[in-house]
């Protein structure tokens, strides 16, 4: 495939790994689009249960936000934020080996592409929210995070898609930006679904860049080698919407205590299905899923005791006998999909229903509380 070098912007960057803003990634990204691939976006397009879905919330009432109350830790972990430990990272080097992507066995390669698609497009969920907070905020602290914290997705969803221009697609982050859906979200749900995007997402990299660490011989592909800055970076966001929430008590007890654990179960059950979906993909990285699974929730859940007053009891007898149960009907539904006729419309109406009855199981089963700790930040330590 011929690229042609995009040109530099007024800063100089001529890579996203360098671009100093998300304004500026997106633009290096826009003179790349030529390149892309109709089929990657078409995939990236998609809104279901189980894809990553744009956002938009209610601005003004994040604007409203008054730090004050955790105003220590939030200028240390902007003053962090700022430092840009991982500028110029987000890029190929002598490090990034050959991908042999014409020998790779066809059910690795079409399920690798669907987990890059896949996070490529929750990457730039996350650019495109927190940018359009930066531009219509008015709030600095609020904006300036928001600014640092769209720099950095931009980073890793450009990082992805070079990755993927090697396999012959790329996804268009600017038509996805002007032709996907949007979905509303109050400000609260906004906190708690993004919270739990950016820990789980610290918990399935260092997982992934754990095990590889000490199987090499699983590193089938050199984009895992990134995967260390990469978590520290969701992990830093996540840490900046855990002081969010401090800021209002309100928003971790009482009647909230139930949507957060309905966030927790969803966002826990999503994974598990989504992953079951690329067997493949987990024999090649030599991971059993289930393990995989119950690793990233254990790692998830020990790190938002510092923010919510519960936990999920992964460890409980009807916990995996429920995502077994979602799992399947999933598949089912997946395959009644595939055909017409009222026997198809019969079998996905009664896989829907058992989906809906696995989750209201995993739902109810009840949670663990605890005592939230006074001081809300966190280290990365897996």
């Amino acid at each position: 495939m011929n690229m042609q070098a995009p040109q530099a912007r007024a800063s100089g960057a001529t890579h996203t790994a360098d671009a100093t803003t998300a304004e500026e990634s997106i633009a290096i990204q826009q003179e790349q689009a030529k390149f892309d691939s109709k089929a990657a976006t078409e995939a990236a397009m998609q809104n279901t249960l189980l894809t990553p879905r744009f956002y938009t919330t209610d601005f003004d009432e994040l604007d409203a936000i008054d730090v004050s109350s955790v105003r220590g830790d939030w200028d240390a972990l902007i003053a962090e934020m700022e430092a840009d430990p991982n500028k110029g990272h987000f890029k190929k080097n002598e490090d990034w080996d050959h991908v042999d992507w014409d020998g790779m066995a066809p059910a690795l390669r079409k399920e690798f592409i669907d987990f890059l698609i896949s996070s490529c497009t929750a990457e730039f969920s996350g650019c495109v929210l927190y940018k359009e907070m930066k531009r219509r905020g008015a709030n600095k602290d609020i904006t300036q995070l928001f600014q640092l914290m769209a720099r950095d997705e931009a980073r890793h969803a450009g990082f992805i898609n070079d990755a993927l221009r090697e396999a012959g697609v790329a996804v268009n982050l600017g038509f996805l930006t002007q032709k996907k859906k949007y979905t509303y979200f109050r400000p609260k749900f906004i906190y708690y679904a993004t919270y739990l995007s950016e820990k789980i997402g610290y918990a399935r990299y260092i997982t992934i860049f754990r095990h590889l660490e000490a199987h090499p011989e699983h590193r089938f592909h050199p984009i895992f080698k990134w995967f260390l800055e990469w978590c520290n970076d969701e992990f830093r966001h996540g840490e900046a919407f855990a002081l969010l929430m401090k800021t209002d008590p309100q928003l971790t007890s009482g009647r909230n205590v139930w949507w957060i654990k309905f966030f927790l179960t969803a966002v826990y059950a999503t994974m598990h299905v989504r992953d079951h979906q690329r067997p493949a993909f987990h024999a090649a990285l030599g991971v059993d899923p289930d393990w995989y699974g119950h690793e990233v929730f254990t790692k998830t859940s020990a790190l938002t005791t510092q923010i919510f007053p519960i936990t999920l009891d992964i460890d409980h007898p009807r916990w995996a006998q429920g995502l077994e149960r979602l799992q399947k009907a999933n598949a089912d539904l997946a395959e009644a999909k595939q055909q017409t006729g009222l026997g198809a419309w019969l079998r996905r109406l009664g896989a829907q229903a058992r989906a809906a009855a696995a989750f209201v199981g995993l739902y109810t089963i009840p949670a663990k509380k605890h005592a939230v700790p006074t001081n809300t930040r966190l280290e990365p330590v897996y």
